[in-house]
Protein backbone atom coordinates (compact mmCIF):
# COMPACT_ATOMS: atom_id res chain seq x y z
CA UNK A 1 0.00 0.00 0.00
CA UNK A 2 2.49 2.38 -0.87
CA UNK A 3 1.14 5.93 -0.41
CA UNK A 4 1.07 9.13 -2.87
CA UNK A 5 1.69 11.61 -0.41
CA UNK A 6 2.66 11.68 3.79
CA UNK A 7 1.72 14.66 6.08
CA UNK A 8 1.77 15.24 9.76
CA UNK A 9 -1.80 16.32 11.48
CA UNK A 10 -1.90 19.07 14.09
CA UNK A 11 -0.59 16.61 16.69
CA UNK A 12 2.69 15.88 14.54
CA UNK A 13 1.36 12.10 13.61
CA UNK A 14 1.98 11.15 10.09
CA UNK A 15 -0.76 10.03 8.16
CA UNK A 16 -0.60 8.59 4.43
CA UNK A 17 -2.72 9.24 1.61
CA UNK A 18 -3.55 8.32 -1.76
CA UNK A 19 -4.97 11.00 -4.36
CA UNK A 20 -9.12 10.32 -5.67
CA UNK A 21 -11.48 11.51 -7.95
CA UNK A 22 -9.26 12.99 -10.34
CA UNK A 23 -6.41 13.86 -7.76
CA UNK A 24 -8.72 16.31 -6.17
CA UNK A 25 -9.87 15.05 -2.76
CA UNK A 26 -7.67 12.28 -0.63
CA UNK A 27 -7.86 9.26 0.78
CA UNK A 28 -6.48 8.18 4.19
CA UNK A 29 -4.42 5.02 3.32
CA UNK A 30 -1.23 3.06 5.11
CA UNK A 31 1.88 1.62 3.96
CA UNK A 32 3.33 -1.39 3.09
CA UNK A 33 3.37 -2.43 6.36
CA UNK A 34 0.44 -0.98 7.83
CA UNK A 35 0.02 -3.36 11.21
CA UNK A 36 3.23 -0.84 12.41
CA UNK A 37 1.44 2.10 10.18
CA UNK A 38 -1.04 3.94 12.94
CA UNK A 39 -0.66 4.16 16.94
CA UNK A 40 -2.13 5.47 19.92
CA UNK A 41 -4.46 8.13 19.38
CA UNK A 42 -4.79 9.76 15.70
CA UNK A 43 -6.83 12.48 14.37
CA UNK A 44 -7.30 12.74 10.63
CA UNK A 45 -8.20 15.74 9.50
CA UNK A 46 -10.85 17.26 7.32
CA UNK A 47 -8.22 18.78 4.74
CA UNK A 48 -4.71 19.07 3.93
CA UNK A 49 -2.56 21.33 2.55
CA UNK A 50 0.60 19.58 0.50
CA UNK A 51 2.87 21.86 -2.08
CA UNK A 52 0.60 24.87 -1.40
CA UNK A 53 -2.44 22.66 -2.28
CA UNK A 54 -5.41 22.16 0.02
CA UNK A 55 -7.77 19.09 -0.56
CA UNK A 56 -10.38 17.50 1.27
CA UNK A 57 -10.46 14.14 2.74
CA UNK A 58 -13.16 12.30 1.78
CA UNK A 59 -12.24 8.62 2.14
CA UNK A 60 -10.54 5.76 4.29
CA UNK A 61 -9.41 3.33 2.35
CA UNK A 62 -9.31 -0.25 1.77
CA UNK A 63 -6.85 -1.79 4.96
CA UNK A 64 -5.80 2.13 5.84
CA UNK A 65 -5.49 1.05 9.72
CA UNK A 66 -5.49 -2.86 9.00
CA UNK A 67 -3.71 -4.57 11.80
CA UNK A 68 -2.57 -1.47 13.48
CA UNK A 69 -3.09 -3.22 17.07
CA UNK A 70 -1.30 -0.11 18.54
CA UNK A 71 -4.09 2.67 17.64
CA UNK A 72 -6.47 3.14 20.51
CA UNK A 73 -8.67 5.84 18.98
CA UNK A 74 -9.84 7.53 15.93
CA UNK A 75 -11.44 10.89 14.87
CA UNK A 76 -13.01 10.55 11.64
CA UNK A 77 -13.76 14.11 10.12
CA UNK A 78 -17.09 15.25 8.70
CA UNK A 79 -15.64 15.28 5.09
CA UNK A 80 -15.16 11.38 5.01
CA UNK A 81 -17.89 9.95 3.28
CA UNK A 82 -16.91 5.85 2.91
CA UNK A 83 -15.20 3.50 4.74
CA UNK A 84 -13.87 1.27 3.11
CA UNK A 85 -13.15 -2.98 2.89
CA UNK A 86 -11.10 -3.97 6.00
CA UNK A 87 -10.43 -0.31 6.92
CA UNK A 88 -10.06 -0.89 10.87
CA UNK A 89 -9.77 -5.01 10.61
CA UNK A 90 -7.76 -6.79 13.31
CA UNK A 91 -7.63 -3.65 15.49
CA UNK A 92 -7.57 -4.75 18.88
CA UNK A 93 -6.77 -1.85 20.83
CA UNK A 94 -9.68 0.20 19.32
CA UNK A 95 -12.06 0.88 22.15
CA UNK A 96 -14.82 3.13 20.95
CA UNK A 97 -15.62 4.98 17.47
CA UNK A 98 -17.81 7.44 15.73
CA UNK A 99 -18.83 7.63 12.67
CA UNK A 100 -20.00 11.19 11.67
CA UNK A 101 -23.17 12.04 10.05
CA UNK A 102 -20.99 12.18 6.66
CA UNK A 103 -20.27 8.74 6.36
CA UNK A 104 -22.99 7.21 3.85
CA UNK A 105 -21.14 3.60 3.76
CA UNK A 106 -18.99 1.43 5.94
CA UNK A 107 -17.33 -1.23 3.81
CA UNK A 108 -17.18 -5.62 4.49
CA UNK A 109 -15.37 -6.51 7.51
CA UNK A 110 -15.01 -2.86 8.42
CA UNK A 111 -14.38 -3.39 11.92
CA UNK A 112 -13.81 -7.23 12.00
CA UNK A 113 -11.87 -8.48 15.04
CA UNK A 114 -11.61 -4.84 16.76
CA UNK A 115 -12.44 -7.36 20.01
CA UNK A 116 -11.52 -4.28 22.05
CA UNK A 117 -14.19 -2.56 21.12
CA UNK A 118 -17.07 -1.78 23.41
CA UNK A 119 -19.17 0.83 21.80
CA UNK A 120 -19.83 2.54 18.89
CA UNK A 121 -21.79 5.64 17.17
CA UNK A 122 -23.44 5.79 13.89
CA UNK A 123 -24.58 8.64 12.08
CA UNK A 124 -27.23 9.63 10.21
CA UNK A 125 -26.35 9.19 7.01
CA UNK A 126 -25.19 5.97 6.80
CA UNK A 127 -27.17 4.06 3.71
CA UNK A 128 -25.57 0.54 4.18
CA UNK A 129 -22.85 -1.51 6.17
CA UNK A 130 -21.68 -4.57 4.57
CA UNK A 131 -21.55 -7.75 5.52
CA UNK A 132 -19.19 -9.03 9.08
CA UNK A 133 -18.68 -5.29 8.90
CA UNK A 134 -18.81 -6.29 13.34
CA UNK A 135 -17.88 -9.38 12.97
CA UNK A 136 -16.25 -11.02 16.12
CA UNK A 137 -16.36 -7.48 18.17
CA UNK A 138 -16.99 -9.19 21.14
CA UNK A 139 -16.52 -6.66 23.60
CA UNK A 140 -19.15 -4.49 21.34
CA UNK A 141 -21.90 -3.76 24.51
CA UNK A 142 -23.07 -0.39 23.01
CA UNK A 143 -24.37 1.32 19.75
CA UNK A 144 -25.63 4.70 19.78
CA UNK A 145 -27.69 5.57 16.83
CA UNK A 146 -28.39 9.52 15.87
CA UNK A 147 -31.41 8.79 14.09
CA UNK A 148 -33.70 5.61 14.25
CA UNK A 149 -35.03 6.69 10.96
CA UNK A 150 -31.72 6.45 9.37
CA UNK A 151 -30.75 3.24 11.25
CA UNK A 152 -34.37 1.61 9.81
CA UNK A 153 -33.54 2.19 6.47
CA UNK A 154 -29.80 1.35 6.56
CA UNK A 155 -28.77 -1.78 4.11
CA UNK A 156 -27.66 -4.49 6.12
CA UNK A 157 -25.07 -7.44 4.68
CA UNK A 158 -24.78 -10.56 7.41
CA UNK A 159 -25.27 -9.36 10.77
CA UNK A 160 -22.77 -6.93 10.70
CA UNK A 161 -23.73 -6.47 14.35
CA UNK A 162 -23.57 -9.76 15.80
CA UNK A 163 -22.15 -8.84 19.23
CA UNK A 164 -24.14 -5.09 20.05
CA UNK A 165 -26.58 -6.72 22.60
CA UNK A 166 -27.29 -3.21 23.74
CA UNK A 167 -28.70 -0.16 21.34
CA UNK A 168 -29.10 3.29 22.07
CA UNK A 169 -30.95 6.16 20.31
CA UNK A 170 -30.37 9.03 21.67
CA UNK A 171 -29.18 8.15 24.50
CA UNK A 172 -31.56 5.87 25.51
CA UNK A 173 -31.80 2.20 25.27
CA UNK A 174 -34.53 0.76 23.59
CA UNK A 175 -36.53 -1.29 25.71
CA UNK A 176 -40.00 0.24 23.36
CA UNK A 177 -39.12 0.98 19.76
CA UNK A 178 -41.47 3.22 17.97
CA UNK A 179 -40.71 3.12 14.42
CA UNK A 180 -42.46 6.63 12.79
CA UNK A 181 -44.17 7.42 9.52
CA UNK A 182 -41.12 8.83 8.35
CA UNK A 183 -39.51 5.15 8.09
CA UNK A 184 -40.54 3.47 4.63
CA UNK A 185 -38.84 -0.34 5.19
CA UNK A 186 -36.87 -1.90 8.05
CA UNK A 187 -33.43 -2.99 7.05
CA UNK A 188 -31.97 -6.56 7.34
CA UNK A 189 -31.01 -7.40 10.68
CA UNK A 190 -32.05 -4.07 12.24
CA UNK A 191 -32.40 -4.90 15.29
CA UNK A 192 -31.04 -8.66 15.80
CA UNK A 193 -30.41 -9.63 19.31
CA UNK A 194 -32.15 -6.62 20.88
CA UNK A 195 -32.25 -8.45 24.05
CA UNK A 196 -34.02 -5.83 26.27
CA UNK A 197 -36.69 -5.06 23.34
CA UNK A 198 -39.98 -5.19 24.87
CA UNK A 199 -42.29 -3.87 22.66
CA UNK A 200 -42.30 -2.30 19.05
CA UNK A 201 -44.76 0.31 17.54
CA UNK A 202 -44.26 0.29 13.66
CA UNK A 203 -45.73 3.11 11.79
CA UNK A 204 -48.10 2.95 9.42
CA UNK A 205 -45.92 3.96 5.94
CA UNK A 206 -43.84 1.01 6.76
CA UNK A 207 -43.93 -1.43 3.74
CA UNK A 208 -41.29 -3.86 4.17
CA UNK A 209 -39.49 -5.66 7.20
CA UNK A 210 -36.07 -7.05 6.16
CA UNK A 211 -34.76 -10.75 6.85
CA UNK A 212 -33.67 -10.97 10.42
CA UNK A 213 -34.29 -7.59 11.37
CA UNK A 214 -35.99 -8.55 14.70
CA UNK A 215 -34.46 -12.21 15.43
CA UNK A 216 -33.29 -13.36 18.55
CA UNK A 217 -35.26 -10.21 20.44
CA UNK A 218 -35.70 -12.65 23.45
CA UNK A 219 -37.86 -9.75 25.37
CA UNK A 220 -40.09 -9.31 22.62
CA UNK A 221 -43.72 -10.14 23.84
CA UNK A 222 -46.27 -9.25 20.77
CA UNK A 223 -46.06 -7.77 17.77
CA UNK A 224 -48.49 -6.49 15.25
CA UNK A 225 -47.40 -5.61 11.66
CA UNK A 226 -49.97 -2.69 9.95
CA UNK A 227 -51.64 -3.31 7.27
CA UNK A 228 -48.86 -1.11 5.07
CA UNK A 229 -46.53 -3.69 5.18
CA UNK A 230 -46.58 -5.91 2.32
CA UNK A 231 -43.64 -8.08 2.79
CA UNK A 232 -41.93 -10.08 6.44
CA UNK A 233 -38.34 -10.76 5.27
CA UNK A 234 -36.64 -14.80 6.00
CA UNK A 235 -36.48 -15.17 9.59
CA UNK A 236 -37.61 -11.95 10.62
CA UNK A 237 -38.61 -12.53 14.10
CA UNK A 238 -36.78 -15.81 14.29
CA UNK A 239 -36.12 -16.97 17.84
CA UNK A 240 -38.53 -14.52 19.36
CA UNK A 241 -38.85 -16.95 22.50
CA UNK A 242 -40.89 -14.69 24.48
CA UNK A 243 -43.84 -14.19 21.70
CA UNK A 244 -47.16 -14.93 22.99
CA UNK A 245 -48.90 -12.66 20.36
CA UNK A 246 -48.37 -11.99 16.54
CA UNK A 247 -50.94 -9.90 14.78
CA UNK A 248 -50.52 -10.00 10.78
CA UNK A 249 -51.90 -6.66 8.58
CA UNK A 250 -53.99 -7.39 5.54
CA UNK A 251 -51.75 -5.98 3.44
CA UNK A 252 -49.02 -8.40 3.60
CA UNK A 253 -48.58 -10.44 0.53
CA UNK A 254 -45.10 -12.49 1.10
CA UNK A 255 -43.78 -14.36 4.47
CA UNK A 256 -40.03 -15.14 4.39
CA UNK A 257 -39.22 -18.95 5.54
CA UNK A 258 -38.53 -18.96 9.23
CA UNK A 259 -40.12 -15.84 10.03
CA UNK A 260 -41.79 -17.23 13.23
CA UNK A 261 -39.71 -20.14 13.52
CA UNK A 262 -37.90 -20.78 17.20
CA UNK A 263 -41.04 -19.25 18.61
CA UNK A 264 -44.41 -21.16 20.42
CA UNK A 265 -47.02 -18.45 20.14
CA UNK A 266 -50.44 -18.82 21.32
CA UNK A 267 -52.32 -16.89 19.44
CA UNK A 268 -51.82 -16.14 15.56
CA UNK A 269 -54.04 -13.04 14.21
CA UNK A 270 -54.39 -13.01 10.01
CA UNK A 271 -56.03 -10.40 8.77
CA UNK A 272 -55.56 -11.43 5.34
CA UNK A 273 -58.15 -11.77 3.55
CA UNK A 274 -56.77 -14.15 0.43
CA UNK A 275 -53.98 -16.64 1.86
CA UNK A 276 -50.71 -17.13 -0.26
CA UNK A 277 -48.31 -20.16 0.47
CA UNK A 278 -46.13 -20.10 3.11
CA UNK A 279 -43.45 -22.58 3.79
CA UNK A 280 -43.82 -25.06 6.32
CA UNK A 281 -40.84 -23.94 8.72
CA UNK A 282 -42.53 -20.30 8.94
CA UNK A 283 -43.73 -20.87 12.24
CA UNK A 284 -42.51 -23.64 15.02
CA UNK A 285 -44.31 -27.24 15.14
CA UNK A 286 -45.47 -26.05 18.24
CA UNK A 287 -47.13 -23.05 16.91
CA UNK A 288 -48.72 -25.05 14.35
CA UNK A 289 -50.00 -27.85 16.50
CA UNK A 290 -51.12 -25.79 19.50
CA UNK A 291 -52.08 -22.28 18.68
CA UNK A 292 -55.41 -21.11 17.19
CA UNK A 293 -54.97 -19.16 14.38
CA UNK A 294 -57.41 -16.21 14.15
CA UNK A 295 -58.80 -15.61 10.39
CA UNK A 296 -61.29 -13.00 8.26
CA UNK A 297 -64.71 -14.14 8.50
CA UNK A 298 -65.88 -16.03 5.71
CA UNK A 299 -62.02 -17.41 5.26
CA UNK A 300 -61.35 -20.38 7.11
CA UNK A 301 -61.97 -22.73 4.21
CA UNK A 302 -59.44 -20.80 2.41
CA UNK A 303 -56.61 -20.86 5.03
CA UNK A 304 -57.71 -25.10 5.50
CA UNK A 305 -56.59 -25.15 1.80
CA UNK A 306 -53.61 -23.03 1.43
CA UNK A 307 -50.26 -24.65 1.47
CA UNK A 308 -48.26 -23.49 5.02
CA UNK A 309 -51.44 -22.34 6.64
CA UNK A 310 -53.54 -25.91 6.78
CA UNK A 311 -50.86 -26.96 9.09
CA UNK A 312 -52.32 -24.78 11.80
CA UNK A 313 -54.68 -27.63 13.84
CA UNK A 314 -56.62 -24.96 14.87
CA UNK A 315 -58.50 -22.24 12.88
CA UNK A 316 -61.17 -19.71 13.60
CA UNK A 317 -62.85 -16.76 12.58
CA UNK A 318 -62.03 -14.05 15.03
CA UNK A 319 -58.99 -11.78 16.21
CA UNK A 320 -58.64 -13.91 19.52
CA UNK A 321 -61.36 -11.86 21.55
CA UNK A 322 -64.41 -13.14 20.27
CA UNK A 323 -64.74 -10.38 17.68
CA UNK A 324 -64.71 -11.21 13.59
CA UNK A 325 -62.19 -8.55 12.16
CA UNK A 326 -64.01 -6.55 9.27
CA UNK A 327 -61.71 -5.70 6.30
CA UNK A 328 -60.95 -2.26 5.98
CA UNK A 329 -63.04 -0.12 3.22
CA UNK A 330 -61.01 2.46 1.56
CA UNK A 331 -62.35 6.23 1.86
CA UNK A 332 -64.89 7.52 -0.55
CA UNK A 333 -63.45 9.93 -3.36
CA UNK A 334 -63.53 13.44 -3.57
CA UNK A 335 -64.24 14.68 -7.01
CA UNK A 336 -63.09 18.04 -7.84
CA UNK A 337 -62.45 20.08 -11.12
CA UNK A 338 -60.16 22.80 -12.14
CA UNK A 339 -58.00 24.54 -15.28
CA UNK A 340 -59.51 21.57 -17.76
CA UNK A 341 -58.45 18.99 -15.58
CA UNK A 342 -60.83 16.53 -13.17
CA UNK A 343 -58.67 15.26 -9.66
CA UNK A 344 -60.01 12.47 -7.50
CA UNK A 345 -58.43 12.07 -4.21
CA UNK A 346 -59.25 8.98 -1.67
CA UNK A 347 -58.33 9.25 2.10
CA UNK A 348 -56.87 6.14 2.35
CA UNK A 349 -53.04 6.40 1.79
CA UNK A 350 -51.94 4.40 -1.79
CA UNK A 351 -55.51 4.16 -2.60
CA UNK A 352 -56.20 3.87 -6.42
CA UNK A 353 -59.21 5.68 -7.89
CA UNK A 354 -60.91 3.93 -10.84
CA UNK A 355 -63.36 6.33 -13.00
CA UNK A 356 -65.81 6.53 -15.52
CA UNK A 357 -67.07 9.50 -17.55
CA UNK A 358 -69.97 9.52 -19.84
CA UNK A 359 -71.13 12.25 -22.51
CA UNK A 360 -75.05 12.06 -23.32
CA UNK A 361 -74.05 13.73 -26.18
CA UNK A 362 -72.23 11.14 -27.79
CA UNK A 363 -74.39 9.19 -29.49
CA UNK A 364 -75.76 8.68 -33.18
CA UNK A 365 -79.16 11.19 -34.20
CA UNK A 366 -81.49 10.45 -36.88
CA UNK A 367 -82.86 13.91 -37.21
CA UNK A 368 -82.23 17.61 -38.38
CA UNK A 369 -81.51 18.69 -36.02
CA UNK A 370 -79.51 18.10 -32.29
CA UNK A 371 -78.95 20.17 -29.26
CA UNK A 372 -75.59 19.77 -27.24
CA UNK A 373 -75.75 19.78 -23.37
CA UNK A 374 -72.17 19.92 -23.11
CA UNK A 375 -72.54 17.81 -19.39
CA UNK A 376 -71.02 14.80 -18.37
CA UNK A 377 -71.46 11.73 -15.81
CA UNK A 378 -68.63 10.92 -13.58
CA UNK A 379 -68.62 7.89 -11.25
CA UNK A 380 -65.34 7.02 -9.10
CA UNK A 381 -64.18 4.15 -6.85
CA UNK A 382 -60.99 3.61 -4.62
CA UNK A 383 -59.50 0.59 -4.61
CA UNK A 384 -56.37 -0.77 -2.18
CA UNK A 385 -54.98 -4.13 -2.24
CA UNK A 386 -56.54 -6.12 0.86
CA UNK A 387 -59.21 -3.64 1.22
CA UNK A 388 -62.96 -3.52 0.21
CA UNK A 389 -63.84 -1.50 -2.69
CA UNK A 390 -65.13 2.40 -1.84
CA UNK A 391 -68.85 3.80 -2.28
CA UNK A 392 -69.21 5.18 -5.64
CA UNK A 393 -68.71 8.77 -5.53
CA UNK A 394 -70.58 10.69 -8.29
CA UNK A 395 -70.58 14.18 -9.77
CA UNK A 396 -72.16 16.24 -13.19
CA UNK A 397 -69.94 18.83 -14.95
CA UNK A 398 -71.76 20.80 -17.14
CA UNK A 399 -70.57 24.52 -18.82
CA UNK A 400 -72.94 27.16 -19.02
CA UNK A 401 -73.02 30.85 -20.63
CA UNK A 402 -72.03 33.49 -19.06
CA UNK A 403 -73.51 37.02 -20.49
CA UNK A 404 -73.31 35.32 -24.39
CA UNK A 405 -72.05 38.02 -26.11
CA UNK A 406 -74.57 37.99 -29.24
CA UNK A 407 -73.80 41.35 -31.02
CA UNK A 408 -71.15 41.62 -33.83
CA UNK A 409 -71.71 37.74 -34.86
CA UNK A 410 -69.89 37.43 -38.25
CA UNK A 411 -70.10 34.12 -40.30
CA UNK A 412 -73.12 32.54 -37.71
CA UNK A 413 -70.28 32.93 -35.08
CA UNK A 414 -70.74 34.31 -31.61
CA UNK A 415 -67.43 34.40 -29.11
CA UNK A 416 -69.68 33.31 -25.83
CA UNK A 417 -68.13 32.74 -22.51
CA UNK A 418 -68.20 29.24 -20.84
CA UNK A 419 -68.23 28.51 -17.20
CA UNK A 420 -67.87 25.18 -15.81
CA UNK A 421 -69.81 23.83 -12.97
CA UNK A 422 -70.24 20.90 -10.98
CA UNK A 423 -72.67 19.52 -9.24
CA UNK A 424 -72.30 16.74 -6.59
CA UNK A 425 -75.54 15.56 -4.24
CA UNK A 426 -74.74 13.46 -0.77
CA UNK A 427 -78.13 12.67 1.71
CA UNK A 428 -80.60 14.67 -0.62
CA UNK A 429 -78.03 17.52 -0.64
CA UNK A 430 -76.85 19.38 -3.65
CA UNK A 431 -73.43 20.81 -3.22
CA UNK A 432 -72.72 22.97 -6.45
CA UNK A 433 -69.06 24.80 -7.25
CA UNK A 434 -68.65 27.10 -10.34
CA UNK A 435 -71.66 28.76 -10.53
CA UNK A 436 -71.58 32.57 -11.23
CA UNK A 437 -71.69 34.31 -7.96
CA UNK A 438 -74.94 36.20 -7.70
CA UNK A 439 -77.30 33.61 -9.50
CA UNK A 440 -80.06 31.86 -8.96
CA UNK A 441 -80.42 28.03 -8.61
CA UNK A 442 -83.26 26.42 -8.98
CA UNK A 443 -83.77 22.53 -8.11
CA UNK A 444 -87.24 20.71 -9.47
CA UNK A 445 -88.31 17.32 -9.29
CA UNK A 446 -89.15 15.19 -12.30
CA UNK A 447 -92.66 16.49 -12.39
CA UNK A 448 -91.59 20.06 -12.74
CA UNK A 449 -92.53 21.02 -8.74
CA UNK A 450 -90.16 23.41 -7.71
CA UNK A 451 -88.57 21.74 -4.49
CA UNK A 452 -85.79 24.17 -3.10
CA UNK A 453 -83.44 27.49 -4.46
CA UNK A 454 -80.60 29.24 -3.75
CA UNK A 455 -78.48 32.22 -4.57
CA UNK A 456 -75.14 30.82 -5.41
CA UNK A 457 -71.92 32.11 -3.72
CA UNK A 458 -68.38 32.58 -4.35
CA UNK A 459 -67.52 29.12 -2.97
CA UNK A 460 -69.81 25.75 -2.98
CA UNK A 461 -73.45 26.80 -2.62
CA UNK A 462 -75.64 23.31 -0.91
CA UNK A 463 -79.44 23.15 -1.43
CA UNK A 464 -80.69 21.05 1.08
CA UNK A 465 -84.05 18.85 -0.69
CA UNK A 466 -86.11 16.39 0.33
CA UNK A 467 -85.12 14.48 -2.81
CA UNK A 468 -84.35 10.46 -1.79
CA UNK A 469 -81.49 8.60 -3.12
CA UNK A 470 -82.29 7.54 -6.79
CA UNK A 471 -84.32 10.50 -7.67
CA UNK A 472 -83.77 12.56 -10.37
CA UNK A 473 -83.30 16.21 -9.65
CA UNK A 474 -83.53 18.99 -12.04
CA UNK A 475 -81.00 21.61 -11.59
CA UNK A 476 -81.41 25.20 -13.33
CA UNK A 477 -78.78 27.67 -13.34
CA UNK A 478 -80.18 30.86 -15.13
CA UNK A 479 -80.96 29.47 -18.60
CA UNK A 480 -79.31 25.61 -18.41
CA UNK A 481 -81.11 22.77 -16.76
CA UNK A 482 -78.84 19.86 -15.57
CA UNK A 483 -80.43 16.10 -14.37
CA UNK A 484 -78.80 14.67 -11.56
CA UNK A 485 -79.29 11.59 -10.17
CA UNK A 486 -79.46 11.62 -6.53
CA UNK A 487 -77.16 9.49 -3.67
Amino acid sequence: MAADIEVKNADGVIIYYNYINDGKELEVTGTDRSYSSYSGSVVIPEEVTYMNRTRKVTSIGESAFGSCSGLTSVTIPNSVTSIGESAFQYCRGLTSVTIPNSVTSIGKLAFQYCRGLTSVTIGNSVTSIGEWAFYECRGLTSVHILDIAAWCNIKFEDNPLLYAHHIYIDEKEITNLVIPNSVTSIGESAFVSCYGLTSVTIGNSVTSIGASAFASCIGLTSITIPNSVTSIGRSAFKECRGLTSVTIGNGVTSIGESAFFGCDIPEVISNIEDPFTIATNTFSNNTFINATLYVPKGTVDKYKATEGWKKFAFIEEGDGSGKTPETQKCDKPTISYQNGKLTFQSATEGAVCHSTITDADIKSYSTNEVELGVTYNITVYATKTGYENSETATATLCWIDVAPKTEGISNGVSSVRAMPVMIQSQGGVLNITGAPEGSVINVYDLSGKMVDSAISSSETTSIPTNLKSGDIGIVKIGDKSIKVVMQ
